[in-house]
């Protein structure tokens, strides 16, 4: 059985448009079950542009090429963070498996094919924590000679991953004194990158809000990794000031797989060179502020 996939929207019509007619581009579309998550307006001030992509959305549905499509209007605004935990987790409770996609997100023809052969692949493996669909340009890939890397941080930008790796996040992060206590530990969780202790506080702070930092925290915990290709299946069209949570920039862009090669799939260990460059983006000392506000949200 193919993996559900699950795309969130908002408020800007223009992006999920592209975000789901890439998705209907791709190869299994039609037989796949789609489902979008529409969240409420936060405020009026945009309250005709949820409404606009809502309309987007039914268009797109009543035309759609996938194989069902069920679209789920949020009465009240929840906010990414409980959008995403309280949609995955109603989807995998029925599904038991899942490709997440938000509404800035534009993917190449392969990309379903890609994420359920590694969803296939790595399900029966107790040190894949999620699949990644999107790629640094990372000079050390060049000559790196597997299709898929590891890494220990997930990313939000196209993912896919199993019920019982989803249900065992601690979304409340109980044990976060201990942990920050412990330089063992947060030395562990930033084998990711520099900057996931300090996020991780931030959350616990309220300062931000984000599911995917607990997410990778929990995966940190359990001592796994995240599948990456080598050759990205995802670009993000979405830094470019129309969203609630990105800025104008171009530094994380990427070129899109022609979508025509196949993807072997191995199980690998992390290898440190392509880690050290991986870490380096997410380092804040080597970055300006552009880039530290691009980050906070990157995850």
């Amino acid at each position: 059985m193919l993996a559900p996939v699950v795309v969130f929207v908002y408020n800007r019509a223009d992006h999920a448009l592209s975000t789901l007619n890439h998705l209907s581009g791709n190869f299994l579309a039609n037989e796949t079950d789609l489902f979008i998550y529409c969240d409420n307006a936060k405020n009026e001030n945009v309250r005709e542009a949820v409404e606009n992509v809502r309309a987007v959305v039914d268009d797109f549905a009543r035309n759609s090429n996938f194989k069902n499509v069920t679209v789920i209007k949020a009465e009240k605004n929840k906010g990414l963070a409980a959008s995403i935990i309280g949609g995955a987790s109603e989807i995998l409770e029925k599904y038991g498996k899942i490709i997440v996609v938000e509404d800035d997100l534009i993917t190449s023809r392969d990309f379903l094919t890609y994420m359920n052969n590694a969803l296939d692949f790595y399900e029966a493996n107790p040190k894949v924590w999620s699949i990644s669909g999107y790629s640094f340009p990372l000079k050390s890939l060049k000559t790196y000679p597997h299709d898929i890397y590891m890494s220990p941080r997930g990313c939000s930008w196209g993912w896919a991953t199993w019920k019982d790796r989803f249900e065992k996040v601690d979304w409340e992060v109980s044990d976060f004194q201990d942990f920050i206590n412990d330089p063992e530990r947060v030395k562990h969780f930033n084998e990711g990158g520099p900057d996931m202790a300090d996020m991780l506080t931030r959350q616990v702070q309220g300062k931000i809000n984000s599911w995917a930092i607990r997410w990778c925290y929990q995966e940190s915990k359990e001592n796994m990794f995240t599948v990456y290709p080598k050759e990205s299946r995802i670009r993000n069209i979405g830094c470019d000031n129309s969203g609630t949570n990105c800025v104008d920039s171009s530094l994380y862009d990427t070129i899109l797989t022609s979508g025509n090669s196949a993807c072997t799939f191995e199980n690998l260990n992390p290898e440190e060179k392509i880690m050290r460059e991986f870490r380096s983006m997410y380092d804040y000392s080597r970055l300006g502020g552009l880039k530290r506000k691009i980050l906070r949200l990157f995850i």
